[in-house]
C-alpha cells in the first residue's frame, strides 16, 4: 500500500474512532444509588435525573441497590461494562469504606473514574424529643452521666452520619452505642419511636421531621450555619473548635471508562446544575451545589482518606464484613 493509502486509512480509522467515543449514550443510562429510597443520596439523584435525561438525550433511570454502607452498588458499578451507561451516585463511603471494611470487594480509588462532585450538605445532630437535652452541652452532660446506655442511630457502617458520630465521640470523650441500619428512612424511623435516641443525618431528608417537632436538632456540622436550618448552631459554635464535616455527593463510572465518555458526563453534570430549577431544588434543601472536574473530584477523596484515617484509627470503627 502506498504512503499516501496509508495516511488515509489512518485517517479513516481515527475518525471511526472519534465517532464511536462520541456515540455516548447509545441506550438507556442507569443510574445507581447505593443506598434505600429516603435519603440524601437517593434524593439528590432523583432531583438530577430528569435534567441529566434531557442532556444526554436517552432514558435515564434510578436504581437503588443498597447494602454495606454503600459498597453493594459501588462495586455493582466498579464492575459494569466500562461504557458510560452505568453510573454511581458517589458519596462519602468512597473515602471511608477502604479505611474500615477488612475485605472490600472493590478499590475505589483504582476502580472507579471520577465524573465530578455536583453538591455537599452538611449533618445534623439530632435527638428524639423525649431526650433531656436542649444544647450540645446538654448532651454532652447526659452521655457523660449515662456511658455506654444510650444509642445512636446511623446510616450504616462508613456513611457520613456515622463517622460525624464518631468525630463526636473522639472530641467529647463519651461513649455512645452505635445501632447501624441499611440507609437513613429506617434509621430515622428507629429515632422517631425512639428506639435510638439521637443520630447525625444529612439536612434534607430530616428537615421536614424537624420543622414538625418529631426531632430536635441541636447543631449542624457545617463550619457555617446552615440556610435551612439558621436558627441552629454549628457543632463548632457549640464549644467543639475546629469539628466540620459535610456529605457530598457525585457521579462515578467504571475505571476503564474512555476518558472522552468522562469528560461528556462530566459536562452533561455541569450543564444539568447550572439550571436555576435544579439548582433551587438543591439549595432549598441546604446543599451547596459545585460545579467540578474529575481531576478535583480524585484529589478529594484523596484528602478524605487522610482525614478519616486518624479518626478511624482512635476510635477502632470497623464494620462487619
Amino acid at each position: 500500500m502506498r504512503p499516501t493509502r496509508l495516511i488515509a486509512a489512518a485517517v479513516v480509522a481515527l475518525a471511526a474512532a472519534g465517532a464511536h467515543a462520541q456515540a455516548w449514550p447509545t441506550r438507556q443510562v442507569t443510574i445507581i444509588v447505593p443506598y434505600p429510597p429516603g435519603g440524601l443520596i437517593d434524593l439528590v439523584a432523583r432531583i438530577l435525573q430528569p435534567r441529566l435525561q434531557q442532556e444526554v438525550g436517552q432514558t435515564v433511570v434510578v436504581e437503588n441497590r443498597s447494602g454495606a454502607g454503600g459498597n453493594v452498588g459501588a462495586e455493582a458499578v466498579a464492575r459494569a461494562a466500562p461504557d458510560g451507561h452505568t453510573i454511581l451516585l458517589g458519596n462519602p463511603s468512597l473515602g471511608i469504606s477502604p479505611l474500615i471494611y477488612d475485605r472490600l470487594n472493590y478499590r475505589p480509588q483504582e476502580d472507579l473514574a471520577y465524573v465530578g462532585r455536583y453538591g455537599t450538605v452538611p449533618n445534623a445532630l439530632v435527638v428524639h424529643p423525649a431526650l433531656p437535652a436542649n444544647s450540645v452541652k446538654d448532651l454532652i452532660a447526659l452521655v457523660k452521666a449515662r456511658p455506654g446506655q444510650l444509642n445512636y442511630a446511623s446510616n450504616g457502617y462508613g456513611t457520613s452520619p456515622q463517622m460525624s458520630m464518631e468525630m463526636f465521640k473522639a472530641m467529647t470523650n463519651t461513649f455512645i452505642v452505635h445501632i447501624p441500619f441499611r440507609g437513613s428512612a429506617p434509621a430515622v424511623s428507629s429515632l422517631l419511636a425512639n428506639e435510638t435516641q439521637m443520630m447525625f443525618d444529612n439536612v434534607p431528608p430530616i428537615l421536614p421531621q424537624i420543622k414538625a417537632g418529631k426531632m430536635r436538632a441541636l447543631a449542624v456540622t457545617s463550619l457555617k450555619r446552615s440556610a435551612a436550618l439558621p436558627d441552629v448552631p454549628t457543632l463548632d459554635e457549640a464549644g467543639l473548635k475546629g469539628y466540620e464535616v459535610s456529605s457530598w455527593f457525585g457521579l462515578n463510572v467504571p475505571a476503564a471508562t474512555p476518558r472522552e465518555i468522562v469528560l461528556r458526563i462530566n459536562q452533561a453534570l455541569n450543564r444539568s446544575t447550572a439550571d436555576p430549577k435544579i439548582r433551587e431544588q438543591l439549595e432549598s434543601r441546604g446543599a451547596t451545589v459545585l460545579q467540578e472536574t474529575p481531576e478535583a473530584y480524585l484529589q478529594f477523596i484523596r484528602a478524605e482518606l487522610a482525614k478519616w484515617g486518624p479518626i478511624v484509627k482512635r476510635a477502632g470503627v470497623k464494620a462487619d464484613s
